[in-house]
């Protein structure tokens, strides 16, 4: 990257506000014998990386649900960056998101990351970071890192490792973090990887957006939360005992300062709520009670 480039980045950067992103608070650049030497000095994050909780040894592994939210809250960021920041300024359209990959703190050019237009070009685009998105997907799954050069061979590059057991429903399984001994749903696992491999399209345009892998991540979520039970349906004895036991308590004798019609009238109210109970105990789809209105049936 140029010093031209790195500029607009500070000044793009500079002005992030989104609580899954990390701040800038300040940079440098100085001269010497190596030639220019840049720094950007981020926020601290308290609770350390995702790096730190993924991929280091000797500590509790990432339960998955926490590794899908993780993964969430790193998607709202990337899409607040992609679609939702409105910068006006040179680095309008300079999306150099992994600098600031949340937590991972990568570059987009570092190996096993980089987009493969990228490599060629050298040129980042939105689809750049949805590359690099999908790769740290996989990172989640597997527990390891894009490139581990102390693994046999055939090992060291993540996406070529994964890519004949992704294809696999009885090999699949191998490749999932062995530390969540198997305390995972694998349909949620299998979704995911989807998803990466979404991301990780060849051609940049067929990747998804952002905020379309938000909410694709947010379904993943949703279905593994236990479903909310509804309340039970009244049956029709207990309506009737219960319009009875209000019909008693409304319909006393008229006496002085009590309207006549009071009792017509209250009956009438009952009528309607017994009309309107029966209405929530069909079951006949969903039903609007906005455009509800009294007397209809």
């Amino acid at each position: 990257m140029g010093h031209k480039e790195w500029i607009n980045e500070v000044n793009f950067l500079g002005v992030v506000n989104h609580p899954n992103l990390v701040k800038l608070v300040g940079y440098c650049a100085e001269d010497d014998e190596r030639g220019i030497q840049r720094l950007l000095v981020y926020e601290l994050m308290s609770n350390k990386s995702l790096e730190h909780h993924l991929l280091g040894r000797g500590k509790s592994p990432l339960p998955w649900m926490t590794r899908l939210k993780i993964a969430e809250g790193a998607a709202r960021g990337l899409a607040y960056l992609h679609e939702e920041m409105d910068f006006q300024g040179p680095a309008a359209g300079l999306t150099h998101v992994s600098t600031v990959l949340f937590i991972f703190s990568k570059v987009v050019g570092t190996v096993g990351y980089a987009a493969p237009e990228y490599v060629q070009t050298g040129r980042l685009t939105s689809k750049s970071d949805v590359w690099s998105f999908g790769v740290v997907l996989y990172e989640l799954i597997t527990g390891r890192r894009a490139v581990e050069r102390n693994l046999p061979r055939n090992e060291q590059k993540l996406l070529e490792w994964v890519k004949p057991y992704i294809s696999d429903s009885k090999k699949f399984h191998l490749i999932i973090d062995p530390r969540l001994e198997g305390d995972y749903p694998i349909k949620s696992v299998h979704r995911l990887a989807s998803l990466a491999n979404k991301c990780l399209t060849k051609n940049p345009k067929s990747r998804p957006k952002m905020s379309e892998v938000v909410e694709m991540l947010g379904n993943i979520i949703d279905d593994m939360l236990p479903p909310q039970e509804e309340p039970e349906a009244q049956t029709e004895t207990e309506i009737e005992t219960q319009v009875a036991e209000e019909t008693e308590d409304g319909l006393g004798e008229t006496g002085p300062g009590k309207e006549e019609g009071c009792g017509v009238n209250y009956v009438r109210r009952v009528f309607e709520f017994k009309e309107l109970v029966s209405l929530r105990n069909r079951s006949c789809g969903r039903l609007d009670w906005r455009y509800w209105t009294h007397g209809s049936r």
